[in-house]
């Protein structure tokens, strides 16, 4: 059986102020869930020009500044997750605060400018400033502590320049889904808010299959599925039940 494909996960880097370095690698921090979406948004300075005479000719252009790009991203932490329920975390703002790091401002000389921030997932790459930040916390603890958070950020930096693609470790054309087809050959499907792999297996006929198809996608709770999560329900079909597959899963 193929190996499943590693996860990337998005990271926030810090930069030196001249945005050529990252630095304090102490304040990198990498997301919980990545986000579902990614919104770029470009903007010239192109202002119409005044004064009187004849209008009915279209105006000449007229260019000032260097104009901006904007990043959006909207994060999902929750620290009943599996992962942070070992750890012993009971707040979420534990995990939040590392993203409102990069939106603190920092003293430098006489003044207080917010640090320079990179974000990187995979081939893509972001450098800018956090312009602004906003997070909404959703469920709260019977001790009124909050456990589940979303956060929304905008990086900002003052140019409009073409896209930029890290490197990232394998050989072109190497990748594969969890079935071991390239990326693109097989239907993918998202899981909703709710959704149990359980339940996506068998409603493609393939119950039976439905831990060897966990297996193979790297689930390790087949009953609590990230909302937007895609998954190759083709990988691990025919192997049977866990035992048979050589896994075996925690179901109580």
């Amino acid at each position: 059986m193929p190996e499943p494909t590693p996860l990337a996960k998005a990271e926030l880097r810090q930069l030196n102020a001249k945005f050529t370095e990252e630095i304090e690698r102490g304040t990198w921090t990498q997301v919980q869930f990545n986000p579902e979406t990614l919104k770029v948004s470009f903007a010239n300075q192109v202002p119409t020009p005044s004064g009187t005479g004849d209008q009915r000719g279209t105006p000449g252009r007229q260019y000032v500044g260097a104009g901006t790009t904007k990043l959006a991203v909207q994060l999902w932490f929750d620290v009943t997750h599996p992962e942070h329920v070992d750890a012993k975390l009971d707040d979420v703002r534990k995990l939040t605060q590392k993203v409102a790091f990069f939106i603190t401002p920092k003293k430098e000389g006489e003044d207080f400018i917010p640090p320079a921030v990179r974000f990187l997932w995979g081939t893509f790459e972001f450098d800018g400033v956090m312009e602004s930040l906003e997070e909404s916390l959703e469920f709260f603890s019977p001790e009124g502590k909050p456990l589940r958070a979303s956060v929304s950020f905008t990086l900002t930096q003052q140019k409009v320049t073409v896209f930029s693609f890290r490197a990232v470790k394998g050989t072109p054309g190497s990748a594969r889904t969890p079935s071991g087809m390239p990326p693109g050959t097989v239907p993918m499907v998202q899981a909703a808010a709710g959704a149990t792999l359980q339940g996506l297996a068998s409603a493609e006929g393939d119950g039976a299959d439905w831990r060897a198809i966990a297996s193979a996608n790297g689930i390790e709770n087949p009953r609590l599925l990230q909302p937007g999560l895609l998954l190759d329900l083709k990988a691990g079909v025919g192997l049977g039940t866990g035992a048979q597959a050589g896994f075996t899963f925690n179901e109580g």
